[in-house]
């Protein structure tokens, strides 16, 4: 069983989308997405510096914009109710934090469209909320999971992700994530993250309404295989039910760990990371090292990966 994973905010690079416009089609797709959002995917993805593309409202639109081109041309096409194509051999799909709206759109619950609408409100609605107050995130690798997390509660920080394989980021104020960074939990490392704000947590929460509004039109569809959700791990099977946690999401922790002891349960024996991949790859060559795993980085990568999509389905 193959599963198909998009990454999320941070993932993002200079130029992601340069190789890519280089393929039938891609470019003429782009430019019909960015006017539906009124973004310049191709500027920020083939352009734009470092500094431009970390801009969450900027950051959240290119990596889905970025997973759903990469992902059509490993499936030879737009999967839909109607034509599921490749997409329907795969055996789940699941998104890390903002990538999960890739993950919706390639399973059939919304329309790359609506997916990209909605990416776009919560985008500019997240980074509306971080701007209220100094917040931030570092990742905490190694030590003990729950020795961390009382960590983290000790300090008034939120295990904001908890990717598994000895990773959990935290949350919270600068003053916060300072004292983090000067009272480590013990056997573990700190590393702040360029991050704009403490996202997944409370701090976010002036960001719910504006995102409930871009999905109030929003007919969802049926998942055309099975959808793995950041909020608890579990499997969801209704369309509305997979749009309300997109929603929750955004103020609620990422527990990619479970998505992850999902993936094995499943019986997942491999793993394909859409571009801009690595992130999750790495997560699963510790977690799941049975798992064979692909991350689609630029086009040259797509034969291995229709090879090992055609392998496992």
């Amino acid at each position: 069983m193959l599963v198909l994973v998009a990454p999320g905010q941070g993932a993002q690079k200079p130029g992601l989308l340069t190789p890519w416009l280089e393929l039938p089609g891609a470019a003429d797709r782009l430019a019909q997405w960015s006017a539906a959002i009124d973004l310049d995917l191709v500027h920020y993805g083939t352009e734009a510096d470092a500094d431009a593309i970390r801009d969450t409202a900027v950051a959240q639109p290119l990596l889905v914009a970025t997973a759903l081109l990469s992902a059509f041309e490993l499936l030879e096409g737009e999967p839909t109710a109607q034509a599921p194509g490749k997409a329907a051999g795969v055996g789940a799909f699941a998104g890390h934090s903002v990538g999960e709206l890739a993950a919706a759109a390639l399973a059939g619950v919304l329309t790359p469209v609506e997916a990209l609408r909605v990416v776009r409100a919560r985008g500019t609605a997240m980074a509306e909320a971080a701007a209220v107050s100094e917040t931030g995130m570092s990742a905490v690798l190694g030590g003990d999971p729950e020795a961390v997390t009382a960590h983290l509660d000790k300090l008034g920080l939120t295990p904001a992700n908890r990717n598994g394989a000895g990773q959990i980021v935290a949350a919270g104020t600068v003053e916060q994530l300072a004292a983090l960074a000067e009272d480590r939990p013990e056997a573990a490392r700190v590393r702040p993250l360029q991050v704009a704000g403490a996202f997944h947590t409370d701090h976010m929460a002036g960001a719910l309404p504006a995102v409930e509004a871009a999905v109030a039109d929003v007919t969802p569809g049926t998942p055309l295989s099975r959808y793995v959700s950041n909020f608890d791990g579990s499997v969801v099977t209704g369309g509305p039910e997979v749009v309300r946690r997109l929603v929750r999401q955004i103020s609620a922790p990422v527990r990619w760990d479970l998505c992850m002891d999902t993936f094995q349960e499943l019986g997942a024996t491999a793993l394909i990371e859409l571009c801009p991949g690595g992130t999750l790859t790495g997560l699963a060559k510790r977690a799941l090292p049975d798992v064979e795993r692909l991350a689609l980085k630029s086009p040259d990568d797509l034969a291995a990966a229709r090879d090992l999509l055609a392998a496992h389905t």
